[in-house]
């Protein structure tokens, strides 16, 4: 002690030019000199050390620690880090731990050893050490895939775990590699373009959309987020990248979805529409159809009232012939009206057996002798009486008159109205040619939709149900009916009806 009091201007020159805090102990670890910055560090004063154990400074749990590395400098008189790999701390006079960094020096001054510690106060450093780890935890932990890029090189100088997992490269691979050597539909010179207006703007931020391509040669949709770092003279890109896989998935399920439920929409609304025409046809249809006939009656119902003389008993017939032939017709459509319902409530009832298909023919032509026009003719089908058909008699007896109604309705006086039969091994064939004004070919394709009448047939009388019932009747039951018609030159309308039938189930 007596020699650094000896010398206390030389040793006072010399430490207190120096930031750190400077503690010499003797053999004993006395405390035997101090500088000023110690002493602030420690909170003491020059004269509350000198002569105090080392230990003052040293929060009690590391004494035993401290106080055997300080003996085993003195002992090899080496200069070296105190605790190197392990955290120091000092307490301060109130109590107050800190971390600290401490150099220890030991020499010898006049014969005898001692140790010069350098202290460093380190509480600011660890602060952003933690700062600095929190901060590397987060990137490295991030669900984002993060990459840093040199500027100039583009080269990745460091790549976060996430994305490493999610690309498929390890660091030491990515550490070769740019980000254009991961997007497949960027080349250098464009991506290069991208990222130009950060240059020289710290605070920019750009973002785009691309793929990524996976080390194993597989790609997912990505969101760049790319901005500028400066870290002293040196300049980096850090990019975010959000993986929009599952985004992409919704975006496009929920573009599927919107143009099924618009799709859904636009058929509901022409469905609607549709359905508003039908409505609007059968309140026409109707309104025409029953007020001709119905009108007809009460004029005959009227004649009749003035015919009273037994010698105008031909007149009377007229009329009540009229009268019972315009009922029949309502009822017909009255029939066919019902019929409708039936079909679309599934309530018809088929009753499949075998019979003569001749037997058939034969009534539906006998009861359209009864409408035939002046001059008008309807040509038998040959050799059919050893034909036997299996199928239901009143459906195909409905289909076929329906047939020759129409045939007889829409061609001219002194026509002739074919019914022909043809069979084979798999099918009977039934077609019913008319020489009458046909249907024109841009309305052929509606000819079995409900309520339909085509142009050149509106003042022809009509109800445009018959062939509707017919076709859905004939399919119900596995046969099927089909057309050809040029406009002014006639129709042939075919029944095809299989040999095995097997009606469909509805």
């Amino acid at each position: 002690m007596h020699v650094f009091e000896k010398n206390s201007n030389i040793f006072n020159l010399l430490s207190e030019g120096v930031s750190e805090g400077i503690i010499v102990v003797n053999a004993q670890q006395i405390i035997v000199a101090t500088n000023t910055s110690a002493e602030h560090m420690f909170g003491y004063t020059k004269k509350e050390l000198i002569g105090k154990p080392l230990e003052t400074l040293i929060p009690k749990r590391f004494h035993n620690n401290h106080v055997a590395q300080v003996k085993h400098f003195i002992a090899k008189s080496d200069k070296r880090q105190m605790g190197h790999g392990r955290e120091l701390f000092g307490i301060c006079k109130n109590g107050h731990e800190f971390p600290l960094e401490a150099g220890l020096n030991p020499f010898k001054l006049y014969g005898a050893t001692y140790v010069m510690a350098l202290v460093i106060d380190i509480t600011e450093r660890k602060i952003k050490e933690k700062e600095l780890s929190h901060w590397a935890r987060i990137f490295d932990e991030s669900l984002n895939e993060i990459y840093v890029f040199d500027a100039d090189s583009l080269k990745f100088t460091n790549v976060n775990k996430e994305a490493q997992r999610n690309i498929g490269y390890t660091m030491k691979e990515l550490t070769h590699m740019t980000p254009v050597d991961i997007k497949p539909e960027l080349t250098k010179k464009k991506f290069e373009k991208l990222i130009q207006p950060l240059i020289g703007d710290n605070l920019g931020k750009i973002q785009f959309e691309t793929e990524h391509k996976r080390k194993d040669g597989s790609t997912y949709p990505v969101e760049v987020h790319v901005q500028l770092s400066v870290m002293g003279a040196k300049k980096t890109f850090v990019a975010i990248i959000l993986d929009i896989s599952e985004r992409r998935n919704y975006t496009q399920k929920l573009e599927k979805k919107v143009a099924e439920r618009t799709l859904q929409l636009t058929e509901a609304l022409t469905k609607e529409k549709e359905l508003n025409e039908l409505k609007t046809r059968f309140l026409s249809l109707v309104s025409h159809e029953f007020k001709t006939p119905l009108s007809s009656i009460l004029t005959s119902i009227t004649l009749l009232g003035k015919y009273t003389e037994t010698a105008q008993q031909e007149k009377r017939n007229k009329h009540v012939n009229t009268i019972k032939n315009k009922v029949k017709y309502l009822d017909s459509i009255l029939n066919d009206f019902l019929s409708i319902e039936k079909l679309e409530s599934g309530k018809i009832k088929y009753n499949i057996e075998r019979f003569h298909l001749s037997k058939i023919i034969n009534e539906v032509v006998y009861n359209s002798n009864l409408m035939l026009k002046a001059g008008q003719k309807i040509q038998y089908p040959e050799n059919i009486d050893s034909i036997t058909i299996q199928f239901d008699e009143k459906t195909l007896k409905l289909a076929l008159s329906n047939l020759v109604h129409n045939a007889i309705k829409y061609s001219p006086e002194e026509s002739i109205i074919e019914v022909m039969v043809t069979t084979d091994t798999t099918q009977i064939v039934i077609k019913v040619i008319d020489q009458g004004i046909g249907i024109p070919e841009e309305e052929q394709k509606h000819i079995f939709e409900r309520y339909f009448r085509s142009k050149n047939a509106l003042l022809t009388q009509g109800t445009g149900i018959g062939l509707n019932i017919a076709k859905q009747q004939l399919e119900n039951l596995g046969a099927r009916i089909e057309f050809t018609s040029k406009e002014n030159n006639g129709s042939i309308f075919t029944i095809n009806i299989p040999k095995n039938l097997i009606p469909n189930s509805k």
